[in-house]
């Protein structure tokens, strides 16, 4: 899909580091509840302030790792927020029941991309989210990881899944600026997201934030 390829930046900490993403372009912001591991995590409180000081072109998306119907409503509820980054995989069957009560939530459902067994989720989800993202956890693994692993995956997966479904696809696994070029090109996603590669002693990096975002788009001029 040819144009301007969204940005999300992830791990978002602070209401300065929401603005300093916002001012350099960020479309989205990834806030990151209570998880097993990895970087970036944040109270519902915080997540709570941080959001509701976004301008209105800015989403925030919480990233949950609760898999019920009951338990991600009320993440929403406690944040605030809307749109709920679903890091597991879970039944489709509380998506659907979640989306029957509480129509008005935006469900983005996060599949870790650890083979080609990816895209058979596709039929199963594709009915109850309204977005796809793509990221490299492992969440069968001997230490579960949902996401901040900074590694890439099998992106020749990731643009059959896009291909092969109606729903915005965002990609995220070891992106920065050396490598969003080709990933834009190869995968062709709705969007990016990215963590680790844009943060320095555990902060976003203006310096670091430029140069991707100057990267993705010449990318972006590439599609055109």
């Amino acid at each position: 899909m040819p144009g301007r390829t969204r940005l999300k930046i992830c791990c978002i900490k602070s209401v300065a580091e929401a603005h300093l993403a916002a001012s350099a372009g960020a479309d989205i912001l990834g806030l990151v509840g209570p998880m097993p591991s990895g970087p970036g995590t944040i109270t519902y409180a915080q997540a709570r302030v941080i959001a509701s000081d976004l301008p209105d072109v800015v989403e925030p998306w919480l990233l949950t790792s609760e898999t019920t119907a009951r338990a991600l409503e009320a993440a929403a509820e406690e944040t605030g927020v809307k749109q709920l980054q679903i890091v597991r995989h879970v039944d489709p069957a509380q998506l659907q029941t979640l989306r029957a009560k509480r129509p008005d939530l935006k469900l983005i459902q996060v599949i870790h991309v650890e083979g080609k067994g990816a895209l058979e989720k596709i039929k199963a989800y594709e009915p109850h989210v309204d977005a796809f993202l793509l990221d490299s956890g492992k969440p069968g693994g001997a230490v579960e990881t949902l996401g901040g692993t900074g590694d890439v995956h099998d992106w020749s997966i990731s643009a059959r899944f896009v291909a092969a479904t109606d729903r915005p696809v965002m990609l995220a696994g070891g992106l920065n600026a050396a490598n969003v070029q080709d990933a834009v090109s190869r995968v062709q996603p709705h969007g990016v997201d990215l963590c680790s590669s844009l943060r320095q002693e555990d902060a976003l990096d203006p310096k670091l934030l430029q140069d991707f975002v100057q990267a993705l788009r010449l990318a972006d001029q590439e599609r055109i």
